[in-house]
């Protein structure tokens, strides 16, 4: 294990991510179980310009303290597992608009398990409603949500909860933006 790691970038140039995993040792002392860059990544030619990185994910409420050192080595699905969370940062490269008239939102999600979650016929592609509720904090970068008849722009340091709404990410900047979403099973 390493006490830092140096800045490296995905295929797509988008940052790797460290992900650090603490448990406890025989002994119940508590420990550091994992240290390294965490490699449940999707990028996709559908969703071009935006990384998921997933760090964690639980099934159940309350998530269980004990357990695997590893919860996310199964493919990357959008939605958590029932009762469940899932912790993830999201890279969004600046959107081209016409690269994005071409795309298949249903496509790219479908991808991600979740091809029935995207609004269809609406003023992005990418228009989706999840069954969750979002943490959303913007840790570089700004980026545009758009909602129905809507938008709000948030920047790093902003937080947004989203309840699950109809919604889209737009970068209409000339830098990435990363957001740290923690998504919660909702109802």
């Amino acid at each position: 294990m390493t006490d830092s790691m140096t800045d490296s970038t995905t295929e797509s140039g988008a940052k790797s991510i460290r992900r650090v995993v603490t448990g406890h040792d025989t002994d119940g002392k508590a420990i550091v179980v994992s240290d390294q860059t965490a490699t449940c990544i999707l990028e996709r030619p559908n969703r071009p310009g935006v990384t998921l990185t997933n760090l964690w994910q639980t099934d159940q409420t309350p998530a269980p303290i004990h357990g695997p050192e590893e919860t996310v080595d199964g493919p990357l699905i959008l939605q958590p597992p029932a009762n469940g969370s899932v912790c993830r940062i999201v890279e969004f490269q600046p959107e081209d608009p016409a690269v994005l008239a071409t795309l298949d939102g249903a496509s790219a999600f479908a991808e991600m398990g979740a091809a029935g979650t995207v609004v269809e016929n609406t003023r992005h592609p990418f228009m989706h409603r999840t069954e969750t509720v979002d943490y959303a904090i913007v840790l570089e970068g700004e980026i545009t949500m758009l909602l129905d008849d809507s938008e709000v722009q948030v920047r790093a340091g902003d937080v947004l909860i989203q309840r699950g709404t109809n919604h889209a990410w737009s970068n209409r900047t000339d830098a990435p933006c990363r957001i740290a979403f923690i998504l919660i099973d909702g109802a």
